[in-house]
């Protein structure tokens, strides 16, 4: 089974598909010196959501990231109705209201940017909608002798119809603050202190021990079934966690979300990852100029990158917890060393303030008294905030869908 996985920065959420032909249809490349352009990302689905698109500009190498592209009127034609788009933050727009794309309907995108540049995709209509039969997660060794867990998915298509397919997936996990107290710090007023820079313990109501925390894939996921003997994809891995990495520590959950591409669309971003290379990003500059599906109105000879898809999805969601697939086994470090330490109230001639700078400026969170302090230490043993309070990963809500074994 052919695969690519193609690295790309974080705010790339969106894919490409057109309709399914008889054979891969090659993509024009011009190479020319970088200049910057539009990139449009946008797919809609057959699910009832609101739809989105993503508009940034192509950045150099050593550029910080990408310009988004803000004010915009974005919209959507299809099946006699226009769906209007509005801007939610700078370059991420929302549909107005939730709609799913009907099979057999040609969509159109249309975009005209502040500057009163017009861009419009090709017209492009539903894939096959195709199953997920499974997803699972098994403790595994991957190919780099890293031990951990892969996520695999299994799905078939009797019709053999479906061929492309591209993976993402949103994965959720419990954060559990080793060394949270439900007391803290705070500085002592100067008119109160009975000594210099001092600190007092009190009832701790703003850190909390529990959290969660969402996160989407930053990559693209492909795979075809071209070369096989029917339209299967089995045990194909869409996501691999090291044993190591703190996400799995104690309850996780992914939803993985299967889409069925068009020969167009898979070639597009195949021809993306030759030119980029696995650790480049989407709208990072590159060697050539890659086309998609859409072009300007305004000025024929204009670049535009980017894909206008409209997609069938399936989804499933998994949930596993650690001592499932490592029974008995040490959990993984967590994200920060937490090594504790016992400051001083203050140091220097004249004095300056240690401890209760450490706690105004929420840089450390109290784990106990140090009774007997060593001669350079302080009354209490500390550690850096994110040991203490979970809210410096994640969110205390938990997810509606959350469900605990």
């Amino acid at each position: 089974m052919k695969k690519k996985i193609i690295k790309i920065g974080l705010y790339i959420l969106a894919m490409a598909f057109m309709p399914i032909s008889s054979c891969i249809e090659p993509i024009d490349v011009t190479f020319e010196d970088f200049e910057s352009a539009i990139v449009v990302e946008a797919t809609i689905t057959d699910k009832m959501e609101v739809q989105r698109v993503f508009l940034t500009r192509t950045f150099e190498f050593e550029d910080d990231g990408p310009s988004a592209e803000p004010n915009a009127t974005v919209s959507i034609n299809g099946g006699g109705n226009t769906f209007l788009f509005e801007e939610s933050s700078p370059g991420v727009y929302l549909s107005q209201q939730a709609f799913a794309a009907q099979p057999n309907t040609p969509y159109l995108l249309s975009i005209q940017t502040q500057d009163g540049r017009s861009y419009n995709s090709t017209e492009m209509t539903l894939t096959q909608a195709t199953q997920i039969d499974e997803i699972r997660a098994e403790r595994i060794t991957n190919d780099f002798g890293e031990e951990g867990v892969g996520i695999f998915v299994d799905s078939f298509d009797p019709t053999g119809n479906s061929v492309n397919y591209r993976y993402q997936y949103e994965e959720t996990y419990k954060i559990i603050a080793p060394f949270w107290t439900p007391n803290d710090l705070e500085k002592v007023p100067a008119n109160e202190a009975e000594v210099f820079c001092e600190v007092r313990l009190i009832p701790d109501t703003v850190s909390e021990e529990t959290c969660f925390t969402t996160d989407f894939s930053n990559a693209i996921i492909q795979t075809n079934t071209s070369d096989l003997n029917e339209d299967r994809v089995s045990n194909y891995m869409v996501r691999f966690i090291n044993r190591n990495n703190y996400i799995i520590s104690h309850r996780y959950s992914i939803l993985v979300r299967q889409f069925v591409q068009s020969n167009s669309a898979f070639e597009f971003y195949e021809t993306l990852n030759e030119f980029s290379g696995s650790d480049s990003f989407f709208s990072q500059t590159q060697p050539g100029f890659l086309e998609g599906n859409i072009s300007s109105t305004t000025n024929t000879e204009e670049k535009v990158l980017g894909y206008f898809d409209v997609a069938t999805v399936q989804e499933q969601r998994l949930f596993f917890n650690y001592a499932d697939l490592f029974p008995g086994e040490d959990l993984p470090p967590y994200i920060d060393p937490c090594a504790t330490s016992s400051p001083p109230l203050a140091v220097g001639v004249p004095p300056r303030c240690v401890l209760s700078t450490q706690v105004e400026e929420n840089l450390v969170r109290y784990v106990g008294n140090n009774d007997s302090p060593e001669q350079t230490e302080g009354p209490y043993t500390i550690v850096p905030t994110v040991c203490g309070d979970c809210l410096e990963l994640g969110k205390v809500a938990v997810p509606e869908f959350w469900i605990e074994d």
